[in-house]
């Protein structure tokens, strides 16, 4: 199994994290504020490790589990540090106060994250549609948690998909 690298530290990045690791994976942490990396790797355990922000990732998959309103900003600080790699989007870009988007109106968040990410990075959306406590809970009643996926690579996808998977906690539904 390879790397998956985690920025952020909050509880999507746990439940995430803890997915990860459960399915084999290392797991890094990165956050803006070190000591909570630190303590999110030793929470997910199985030898997660904290990296230090804005430095280059250590796995081919990256999961941007921060809010959208600090998303693009956090995109533009590791700039070519995200070449090559998958970067999985779980933001929501409404505002505050739920009165609308932070997006252009002929936009969308995925969209505006990979203007800003360098060319040969490919976006996949995933577990916007989650909240981290029934992520980290799992299967309800045995039944599998639906989480969509979206982007406009196949193989990213199918990609992200297999190395989420974790004792079938998830049913992958991809909407395109």
């Amino acid at each position: 199994m390879g790397t998956i690298s985690i920025i952020g530290s909050g509880g999507m990045a746990a439940s995430i994290g803890g997915l990860a690791a459960k399915a084999g994976h290392a797991v890094e942490v990165t956050s803006r504020d070190a000591a909570k990396a630190g303590a999110l790797a030793l929470e997910i355990g199985a030898d997660a490790t904290a990296g230090g922000f804005g430095e280059a990732p250590s796995g081919d998959i990256v999961i941007l589990a921060v809010p959208y309103s600090a998303a693009l900003d956090v995109v533009r600080q590791y700039g070519e540090k995200l070449a090559g790699k998958i970067l999985v989007d779980i933001t929501n870009p409404i505002k505050s106060d739920l009165s609308g988007f932070l997006t252009p109106p002929d936009s969308f968040g995925a969209k505006e994250i990979a203007k800003v990410a360098p060319a040969n990075t490919i976006v996949v959306k995933a577990f916007n549609t989650q909240n981290a406590r029934v992520l980290a809970s799992g299967p309800v009643q045995g039944h599998p948690l639906d989480v969509f996926i979206a982007g406009d690579d196949a193989q990213a996808k199918a990609r992200v998909r297999r190395s989420l998977r974790a004792s079938d906690c998830a049913r992958w539904i991809p909407v395109r």
